[in-house]
C-alpha cells in the first residue's frame, strides 16, 4: 500500500491521475480508501463496457455503475407496439409503466412534438442604449444566421440550423441585461455542442453590435421549443370505477395546487422518463431540469400531467414537457447498450424517441396515482421492495423469494424482519 495515500497521510491531490490508466488509478483509489480485494476486484469489471471507452467517456475513469435495464410491456403508442427498455435501479418502475399501458392497452398512448429546436443564449451587459441595442440585433438577423450556419454545415444540410432570432431585455440585480436568443434546429442531434457553438462564434459580433460585454454563451435546457406531448383515455371500467377516477382526480387537483404535493408527483413522472433518458444514453440532467423548470412556467411549480373526466365518464389524462433527447452525438452514439436499446425501441429519429418517452411519462404518472387513490403507494412498492430487502439480510436463490413473501404476508419490511425470517427458514 502506497504509504502516502493511507491513515493520516492520506491526500486527494494525486499528480497526473489523469493521465493513469484507469486500473492504475482504481489502484491509488484503493489505497486510499483502504479497499479490500474484493471490493477492488468488483470495480476492476466494467462489465460489458470496454475499458479504453469507459476511459473516454468521463474524466478519470475507475469503474463503471451497472444499472440494470428492465423492459416495459403492453406499450402501445400512436398505433404501434413498442418494447421500451428502462434503466433503474427502483424496483417499481417499470411494472408502474407495465400496468398502466396494460389497462389501455387498444386506445394506446397518442402523442406529438412541438418540433426539434433549442436555444442558445448570449448574454451582453452594460449595453449603454439596451432598447436600440435590442433593435441592432434584430436587424441583424440575416448576418446572425450565416454565422451560426457556417459553423455546423452537416446540420444545415440534414436539414437543421438556425431558424430564428429573440432579443430580451432582462432586468437583474446585477443591472440590465441585453439576452439574445439563437433559435436552431437540431434534428436528431440533443443539440448541445451545436448550439453552444454557434453562441461562441457569434458573440463577438454581438458585443460589436450592442456596444456592450459578452459573457455567457451556452444552450438553456427550458428546452420549450422541443415539446413532447401524450395523452391517453382509461375506461371506467379498467381502473375499477368511479370511486377510483374521482381518487385520481382529487389526487392530480391536489399536485396542481400545490408545490409540496408537486414536487413528489413529478419525481414519479420522471422515474418513468429518466430511466428511457439513461438507456438510450441521453442526458438524464438536461431533461430532469427542463421538465421541473417548465413545471413552473405560470409562476408556481405545479404537475406536468393534467387529468380530466371525459362526455362517456372515463379518465382523460395528458402531459407536456420538454424533451431534449438525441440518436447521435455523445454516448447515445458510442455506449454499446444505448446503441441496443435504441435498437429494441426501433426509433429512427429524435422526434419518435421523444415521443416514446412522454407517453412513458404518463403511465407511470397513472399508476403512482391510482395506487395512491386506492391500496396505497406502499403496497405495490413494498411488494418488490420486500424482495431487496430480502438480500439485504443475507438471502440468496430461492430464499429471496422465500423471504419477501413472508416480510409481505407480515407487512413488514424492514432489514431486521428478514434477518429474523432468514434464521428461521435456514433452521426449519
Amino acid at each position: 500500500m502506497n504509504s502516502t495515500l493511507s491513515g493520516r497521510n492520506r491526500s486527494s491531490r494525486i499528480g497526473g491521475f489523469h493521465r493513469k490508466s484507469p486500473l492504475e488509478r482504481l489502484d491509488l483509489v484503493a489505497a486510499f480508501a483502504d479497499l479490500d480485494e474484493a471490493a477492488r476486484s468488483h470495480l476492476a469489471d466494467m462489465g460489458n463496457l470496454p475499458v479504453p471507452l469507459a476511459d473516454k467517456l468521463i474524466e478519470n475513469a475507475i469503474a463503471t455503475m451497472n444499472v440494470p435495464i428492465g423492459i416495459a410491456t403492453n406499450m402501445k403508442v400512436d398505433g404501434e407496439d413498442v418494447l421500451v427498455p428502462m434503466a433503474t435501479e427502483e424496483s417499481s418502475v417499470v411494472a408502474a409503466v407495465c400496468n398502466a399501458a396494460r389497462q389501455n392497452y387498444d386506445s394506446g398512448f397518442t402523442t406529438s412534438l412541438s418540433g426539434t429546436l433549442m436555444i442558445a443564449q448570449v448574454q451582453a451587459v452594460d449595453v449603454p442604449d439596451p432598447h436600440a441595442a435590442r433593435l441592432r440585433l434584430l436587424e441583424r438577423r440575416d448576418d446572425i444566421r450565416a454565422i451560426c450556419d457556417a459553423c455546423d454545415p452537416v446540420l444545415v444540410k440534414l436539414g437543421g440550423g438556425f431558424r430564428d432570432l429573440e432579443v430580451r431585455l432582462l432586468e437583474t440585480r446585477g443591472g440590465p441585461m441585453l439576452i439574445t436568443h439563437l433559435i436552431v434546429d437540431t434534428r436528431d442531434a440533443m443539440g448541445a455542442n451545436a448550439v453552444n457553438t454557434m453562441a461562441e462564434k457569434v458573440a463577438p459580433q454581438i458585443a460589436a453590435w450592442s456596444g456592450g460585454r459578452v459573457y455567457l454563451r451556452i444552450l438553456s435546457n427550458l428546452a420549450d421549443r422541443r415539446l413532447a406531448r401524450a395523452h391517453a383515455v382509461w375506461k371506467l371500467a379498467d381502473i375499477g370505477g368511479a370511486e377510483v377516477r374521482d381518487g385520481m382526480l382529487a389526487a392530480y387537483h391536489f399536485a396542481a395546487a400545490d408545490p409540496y404535493r408537486a414536487a413528489t408527483h413529478n419525481k414519479g413522472i420522471m422515474n418513468g422518463i429518466s430511466a428511457v433518458v439513461l438507456a438510450t444514453g441521453n442526458d438524464t440532467r438536461a431533461v430532469e431540469a427542463g421538465a421541473h423548470a417548465y413545471a413552473a412556467r405560470c409562476g408556481h411549480y405545479s404537475s406536468l400531467t393534467h387529468y380530466e373526466v371525459t362526455r362517456e365518464g372515463d379518465l382523460s389524462a395528458s402531459i407536456e414537457l420538454p424533451m431534449a433527447v438525441g440518436l447521435i452525438g455523445g454516448a447515445t452514439r458510442l455506449h454499446p447498450t444505448a446503441q441496443a436499446c435504441l435498437r429494441i425501441l426501433g426509433v429512427r429519429t429524435a422526434e419518435r424517441l421523444a415521443r416514446i418517452i412522454a407517453a412513458v411519462g404518463l403511465a407511470q404518472n397513472f399508476s403512482a396515482l391510482k395506487a395512491l387513490a386506492t391500496v396505497g403507494i406502499q403496497k405495490g412498492h413494498m411488494d418488490l421492495h420486500a424482495q431487496n430487502i430480502a438480500m439485504m439480510a443475507g438471502a440468496v436463490g430461492d430464499e429471496v423469494d422465500a423471504v419477501a413473501k413472508a416480510l409481505v404476508a407480515k407487512g413488514t419490511v424492514r432489514v431486521d424482519v428478514a434477518e429474523q425470517v432468514l434464521n428461521e427458514l435456514r433452521r426449519a
